[in-house]
């Protein structure tokens, strides 16, 4: 049993909708569709990431991955990934829309083939677009604050910086800058790309970000159901820590117990 906590929290809202979990979770790189279902049940996770590039949009088809996330138990979230101009992605968000998604687009605009970092500049580009038809723009960028306030002031219903590069499981490289962004925006900010683990996903959660994405963290994980239950309860546990307030670091001992009063 659980105890009850006295903190308070807010409730994770993106562009006039609230979801329940902070986790957001993929569709790409499970071995089997089955194991996909059993993993989004076990995350908690309410939204659900579809690259509109990657997949066949016929949901009819039982050999494809749309066919298996159910509409009416997830939000489903298309994304851009895989275009490399602004033009491609604004083309590919359009065609969810026309495939029948909703407003919400996770918008990538890849820079680099190698590293999958993100181009800035197309990316902005973009976003104007886009904000302009009517999307509700959650944009994966790099950790970099400027960047940040620039979407933000182009209208992105959520910015969404990296914790490291897509795929690469090494974690939050840089707490201080996903930090900074945090402290200075004020649409919700969600940590896209890099978590490998459950104590990479506590981590973060730690740094007062509003949420997660993941998808290879737990698609290639051994057990693929057990690290999306390791996945959930490590961003909620992120986010009470965060919630609760650390003691503050200290380069002294100071003892657990008063000194005065000891018996003699």
């Amino acid at each position: 049993m659980v105890a009850e906590v006295s903190v308070q929290d807010i409730p994770f809202a993106i562009g006039g909708r609230t979801f329940q979990s902070r986790l957001i979770v993929g569709t790409g790189k499970y071995r089997d569709n089955a194991t996909m279902v059993a993993a989004h049940a076990a995350s908690g996770a309410d939204i659900v990431t579809v690259a509109v590039r990657r997949v066949d949009l016929d949901r009819t088809k039982e050999d494809g991955i749309l066919y298996h996330v159910d509409p009416a138990r997830y939000f489903l979230l298309a994304n851009t990934a895989g275009c490399y101009t602004a033009e491609d992605a604004i083309r590919y968000a359009r065609l969810a829309r026309e495939a029948g998604f909703n407003e919400f687009i996770k918008l990538e605009v890849i820079g680099d083939q190698q590293t999958l970092l993100p181009d800035v500049a197309e990316l902005l580009s973009a976003t104007a677009v886009l904000v302009k038809e009517g999307f509700q723009v959650l944009a994966y960028t790099n950790e970099d604050l400027v960047t940040a306030l620039r979407l933000e002031d182009a209208g992105c219903a959520a910015v969404m910086p990296l914790a490291s590069p897509i795929g690469s499981g090494l974690g939050l490289l840089n707490p201080y800058a996903v930090r900074t962004i945090k402290h200075r925006l004020s649409v919700p900010i969600i940590v896209d790309a890099g978590v490998g683990t459950a104590s990479d996903a506590c981590l973060t959660m730690e740094q007062g970000v509003d949420g997660i994405l993941m998808n290879t963290a737990i698609a290639e994980a051994a057990d693929a159901v057990g690290m999306a239950t390791a996945m959930r309860y490590a961003v909620s546990a992120g986010r009470l820590a965060f919630l609760s307030g650390r003691m503050p670091r200290r380069e002294v001992a100071v003892p657990s117990s008063p000194v005065t009063g000891m018996l003699a």
